[in-house]
């Protein structure tokens, strides 16, 4: 699919090491021909670069040496084609900074320079090129003067190697220094999701849609499930190559050639994206770390708007910072951008900020966070801890912050995975590290929030027991609504589910919840307790023909809360005509008195009918159908069309004690 001739090295065999180096300078000043003279390929693709001598689009190479495997990322040094030189620094892991030894450091030197460094680069070699041109004094300042440019933009110390492509001059020196970069690598950062911008599209025979880019982090292998950004298609990634070979798998910062099934050509267009499912998603809103360079030519003001650039990805960007103002030059702060159209993020990804008119890059920095919505300036004050641990690179940190955040809304870790820039899996370890609560349905809640959660239920509890003195429990709908805005409901259901498993509080009557303390009869004064008694007294003495509810009451608020402790403590009983539509209280020892005569006396096998039992009872349908209705449910008795049967399991004391 893509490949290339290698240099200095060869052999099939796994590499120690792998590095993928952004090869940057100004226009005119040697790169393609130094890439040319290392590895045997001709970065320079397209007709119109071989006929203007200049590097327009991206150019790749591979070099071996050392044991190492070295990607060469050919940027085109032209001002016109900076844009195109930002998308190739996506994922370079260093560069080569390749300065003329005739001119020195140049304007897009610099430019290279100054967005390497917002990138995050520190690392890299210089190469002092066509010192066949000029004195040794005049390479050695060029290689010193691009140092000390390198080192203002964060680079730390590098080697400075003096080449001629032209003469054959210093190559195995500069590929033996590329090596030893590679060696001395620090490891990848893990984050168990892949990142994958496109930056070019075709179709080969036999394999269909083939879509390259340079692997940004994670790993991909040959039959995963990739998705498609934006727009969330789902795509298998049928085939992989590197450089013109099979491969089963590519890890970070390695040129990738993806043979795609699932997808159709005109869909993978330049400045789209293949992820881990569910890894990045499409955000209008960016929290970032934004500095702006020294060399800016005056402050960024609240409201600027600004060309975004990430990965192959370009938007306009209006900058929103903390208490408007401005950011002076050499400056960084924590900022939101609102950008046009959505990109497709993850946090963790670095960006490019440019000026569009006149066109100069201004600054850059890293996505920290893709928020659903812009915050109040009280939710971004909040944000901020958060912001300034993943700014440090703490994201365990900020996972714990985020769901500190969030309450009790919690999240579960895939929908945290596009916000912290890592894998579900990690993001529930460093969750649970912190103290974080797991529900069984795999949300995580921030453990403090729990807590205060458990503790709001409990007090609405005492409240409700204290005012209320004489109903049985609140209805389960009343005591979630105690508890702090915003809580989810599978949330709100699991704390109810703790409180009651922990036995804090149980269930009453009808469904109702009470503190497991709680005890109405002890809590009643003398007077409540006296009409307790006598409204229990006026249906144990109405036996199986119970007054009317609503006649029992009376219209007292008193007395009905009354009725309510009666049945919420099983004393009385409900029992419904579900044909009528209408309800009877019925005192419990009435219903036990009720249930031994009839299985006494109509237990047979042939069963009996309601008009039986209330001959035998001495009642009026009126009573006798709800009270079968009530046995029916307790099981007690068994209904078939007209006839109902004892159920023979069913001791007569045995269901009598239900309520």
């Amino acid at each position: 699919m893509e490949g290339s001739r290698a240099g200095h090295g060869g052999g099939a065999a796994a590499p120690a090491a792998s590095l993928l180096v952004g090869v940057m300078g100004h226009v005119d000043h040697g790169k393609t021909a130094l890439v040319r003279a290392l590895t045997g390929t001709d970065t320079d693709r397209l007709r119109e670069e071989k006929a203007r001598g200049i590097s327009i689009a991206l150019g790749f190479a591979l070099l071996r040496a050392g044991g190492a495997e070295i990607d060469l990322v050919d940027m085109p040094g032209h001002e016109r084609f900076v844009r195109t030189m930002i998308a190739g620094a996506s994922g370079i892991e260093a560069a080569l900074i390749v300065v003329s030894a005739a001119e020195g450091v140049r304007r897009q030197t610099r430019e290279h320079l100054e967005i390497a460094g917002l990138l995050g680069l520190c690392r890299g070699v210089v190469a002092v090129a066509q010192c066949d041109r000029a004195t040794e004094e005049a390479a050695a300042a060029a290689g010193a003067e691009a140092l000390s440019c390198a080192r203002a933009c964060g680079f730390g110390p590098m080697e400075v190697v003096r080449t001629s492509a032209l003469a054959g001059e210093g190559l195995e020196a500069l590929a033996a220094a590329l090596a030893r970069l590679a060696h001395a690598a620090p490891p990848r950062a893990e984050h168990g999701l892949f990142q994958l911008p496109l930056d070019r599209a075709f179709a080969l025979p036999g394999i269909g849609p083939v879509a390259t880019g340079t692997l940004r982090r994670g790993r991909l292998a040959a039959g995963e499930e990739a998705e498609l950004l934006p727009g969330g298609c789902r795509v298998r990634l049928r085939s992989l190559q590197m450089h013109g070979r099979a491969v089963a798998a590519a890890g970070p910062g390695r040129r990738v050639a993806a043979g795609l099934r699932g997808v159709g050509l005109a869909a993978l267009r330049r400045g789209r994206v293949l992820a881990t499912p569910g890894a990045a998603r499409e955000a209008a809103w960016l929290d970032v770390r934004l500095s702006l360079l020294a060399s800016a030519p005056r402050p960024l003001g609240n409201g600027a708007v600004l060309r975004l650039l990430t990965g192959t990805q370009e938007a306009s960007a209006r900058l929103r910072l903390p208490g408007g103002g401005a950011l002076p030059p050499g400056g960084t702060v924590l900022a939101q951008l609102l950008c046009v159209p959505p990109v497709a993020a993850m946090a963790g990804d670095g960006f490019v900020l440019r000026r569009p008119s006149p066109p100069l890059t201004v600054g850059g920095g890293t996505i920290l966070d893709l928020p659903p919505a812009p915050r109040r300036p009280r939710a971004q004050a909040a944000a901020e801890p958060r912001l300034r641990a993943a700014a440090g690179g703490d994201w365990a940190g900020a996972t714990r912050l985020l769901l500190r955040e969030l309450g009790l809304a919690g999240a579960a870790p895939p929908a945290l995975a596009p916000r912290l820039g890592h894998a579900p899996a990690r993001l529930r370890a460093w969750a649970l590290e912190g103290g974080a609560r797991a529900l069984p349905d795999g949300t995580l809640v921030d453990g403090e929030a729990w807590r205060s959660g458990l503790a709001a239920l409990r007090g609405a509890l005492a409240a409700f027991h204290a005012a209320r003195p004489m109903e049985p429990g609140m209805r389960p709908e009343a005591l979630l609504a105690a508890l702090p805005r915003g809580a989810a409901a599978p949330v709100a259901g699991a704390l109810l589910g703790a409180l009651l498993a922990e036995g804090a509080a149980a269930r009453a009557a009808g469904g109702l919840i009470r503190a497991a303390s709680h005890d109405p009869a002890r809590a009643l004064g003398g007077d409540d307790r006296a009409l307790v008694q006598a409204m229990e007294a006026l249906f144990r003495e109405a036996g199986l023909a119970p007054p009317d509810t609503a006649a029992a009451v009376a219209g007292d608020p008193r007395r009905l809360q009354a009725l309510r402790l009666l049945l919420g403590s099983g004393v009385l009983v409900r029992a419904t005509d579900r044909v009528q539509g209408r309800s009877l209280l019925f005192h419990r020892e009435a219903l036990a008195q009720a249930q031994r005569r009839i299985a006494e006396a109509l237990a047979g096998p042939e069963g009996f009918a309601a008009r039986e039992a209330g001959a035998l009872l001495g009642i009026s349908r009126k009573f006798s159908i709800p009270l079968l209705e009530h046995l029916d449910a307790i099981r007690f008795t068994r209904r078939v069309g007209d006839r109902r049967f004892v159920q023979a399991a069913e001791a007569p004391g045995a269901a009598s004690a239900r309520p």
